[in-house]
């Protein structure tokens, strides 16, 4: 009997690469103008980001229902294998709640972990339990290990713009106003599942400068598990930029920087321009 993973797209983990890793990856609805996506599927970041600019309204994102978890659950079931669905973070989105009703569905058969994040951080987390499931772990020894480790990730991004916050409702029109003739750019965090903002700093350098202040506060980056960077929009140029200036933080504990591209769910509130990281702490 074999672990199966069950993934969301609000992991920006695209359909594709969840294939090649061999999860199973159910998309999140994306709404925009009046047209349904299956995001990670057939609505791309490049293509996300492009309508999200163009546009005048906001996407609007719909969990996946208990049904369509009960669906993979019962397909991996009869096949013999254990699913464990990892969700996007309970405090964000209802996913969490449609995959545990639908574990009572199959009678407890199923083990739902709650990511406690969203895009990079939930990548790496499940990064982490594809490599636990190679290693030969137990259903139960995944699950704790998962667990107990999520506590151990930070996640940090820098925003270009207040004007996608502003949109959603998420912050004030003055606000907004106010941080854009200052140029304040805003960092946010994940705490305990919900999105925080951790800082602010005017204009790009001194906004760098904290990024970086913020990653050292977090501890030693634990380099033997996943890590990311990652970057909303459709220009990358501002991450390599922020790569070169912290080459600090990564030049002694790995040769190569994987790179992930923020999609709809998270994207839909930070706009392009955002950059990201993502890590274990030791």
């Amino acid at each position: 009997m074999a672990i199966k993973l069950i993934i969301d797209s609000a992991s920006d983990i695209s359909c594709d690469k969840a294939n090649e890793m061999g999860l199973i990856h159910l998309p999140i609805i994306i709404s925009f103008d009046g047209k349904e996506y299956k995001d990670g599927q057939d609505l791309t970041p490049d293509l996300f980001f492009e309508k999200l600019i163009e546009s005048d309204s906001m996407p609007t994102t719909s969990q996946i229902s208990p049904t369509i978890y009960e669906e993979a659950f019962t397909k991996v079931l009869e096949n013999g294998d254990t699913p464990v669905a990892i969700t996007l973070s309970s405090k964000l989105s209802g996913t969490y709640q449609s995959a545990c009703i639908a574990d009572e569905a199959v009678g407890g058969k199923a083990y739902v972990v709650d990511s406690l994040n969203a895009s990079l951080g939930e990548a790496i987390l499940i990064q982490y339990a594809v490599s636990l499931v190679n290693s030969g772990v137990s259903v139960d020894e995944l699950v704790d290990e998962l667990n107990s480790s999520k506590e151990k990730i930070h996640v940090l991004a820098l925003l270009e713009t207040l004007e996608y916050l502003k949109r959603g409702g998420r912050i004030s029109k003055t606000v907004a106003l106010a941080g854009s003739l200052l140029s304040i750019k805003p960092v946010i965090s994940i705490e305990q599942g919900e999105v925080a903002l951790a800082g602010k700093a005017r204009g790009s350098k001194n906004a760098n400068n904290l990024l970086a202040e913020l990653i050292s506060k977090c501890g030693e980056v634990d380099f033997s598990k996943p890590f990311t960077l990652a970057f909303s929009g459709s220009d990358g140029s501002v991450l390599n930029k922020y790569v070169e200036d912290s080459r600090q933080f990564w030049e002694h504990g790995t040769s190569s920087l994987p790179i992930l591209k923020i999609g709809a769910t998270i994207g839909t509130h930070i706009g392009p321009g955002a950059i990201g990281v993502a890590f274990f702490s030791k």
